[in-house]
């Protein structure tokens, strides 16, 4: 195994050989004619060098340098493109919001600016070049906030799917209190006949309320279903159900003899399982997260098609 000197040594050389000797500086990439440095780079890649080091070959480890500088080399272009958009829509950091998010996460992490102090430094970071890399990270945030933001929308019915999507992994059972109206079809019916039928359906969807629902129900070709669990129901029919909240009345949805329209009086998941409520704000904050990246990401390959971006690497 190499010796921590010994590993050292190789860092060292890799981050020398890396620029080749005889270039003081030169440039790596332009992002719409701004410059990316090589000093930049090298900058970049100095905490990954120890996993470069610790491969076996010479072969190798220079494969890897290659992949990093590669990998690097599209970080600092997007953050070019960051920092591009930022200045053109008037997008800031300060030095207040930098200090505030330093104490937010030492605070968070219930450290003494001393401990915080020297947890940077055992990272090899110094405060004036965390606050640099911090400085980025907000401006980056603040980007993303305003550009791409909007373009998320998590609803309520994805959290209550994803619940119990969880629900079910963990073995737990859904289960659904239903009444129903079914406004009958005859089989064989024209498509002017169903078109008829499913307006007749909509029209009475519309003045059923949870509070006459059940008394109306078996005057109208329907009833109490009870309590009914997961493929009870054609497939068509239940997808009707996943989306409700207990007092909610579905709109009318074909079945095989007509078109139902469903009231969902409670729904549950087994026991031992934790509540809706309980788990709603987590799964938000999960889906969320989720969904910012898949858009960060495209978002940004918009930007790099619209930029013009030469890599010299």
């Amino acid at each position: 195994m190499m010796s921590r000197l010994a590993l050292t040594v190789f860092v060292f050389v890799l981050i020398a050989n890396s620029a080749n000797a005889d270039v003081v500086e030169r440039v790596v990439a332009t992002v719409n004619n701004e410059a990316i440095f090589l000093s930049d780079l090298r900058k970049r890649a100095v905490p990954f060098l120890p996993q470069v080091a610790e491969a076996s070959t010479e072969t190798e480890r220079m494969a890897r340098l290659k992949e990093l500088y590669e990998e690097l080399l599209t970080f600092l272009v997007d953050e070019q493109l960051i920092r591009q958009l930022a200045s053109s829509g008037g997008i800031r950091v300060t030095d207040a919001d930098v200090d505030n998010a330093i104490e937010n996460l030492r605070l968070q992490n219930n450290m003494t600016e001393e401990e915080f102090k020297e947890a940077l430094e055992s990272q090899g970071l110094s405060q004036g070049q965390y606050r640099q890399d911090l400085k980025r990270q907000l401006i980056r945030l603040k980007v993303m906030n305003e550009r791409v933001r909007s373009r998320v929308n998590v609803t309520e019915e994805q959290v209550r799917s994803r619940y119990e999507q969880r629900a079910r992994a963990e073995g737990s059972e859904l289960r659904f209190q239903v009444s129903h109206v079914v406004v009958p079809v005859a089989e064989g019916a024209s498509a002017i006949q169903v078109a008829a039928k499913r307006q007749e359906a909509e029209t009475l969807r519309a003045s059923l309320t949870p509070e006459n629902f059940n008394a109306r129900a078996p005057q109208l070709g329907g009833g109490d279903l009870g309590w009914l669990t997961q493929g009870d129901l054609p497939e068509e029919l239940e997808r009707a159900l996943l989306p409700l909240n207990a007092g909610e009345i579905s709109n009318p949805v074909r079945g095989s003899s007509g078109f139902h329209i469903f009231f969902l009086q409670d729904r549950q998941v087994g026991a031992g399982f934790p509540s809706y409520d309980e788990m709603k704000q987590e799964l938000y904050r999960e889906m969320l997260d989720a969904a910012m990246t898949r858009q960060e990401k495209i978002f940004l390959d918009e930007m790099r098609r619209k930029a013009v971006i030469n890599r010299m690497l």
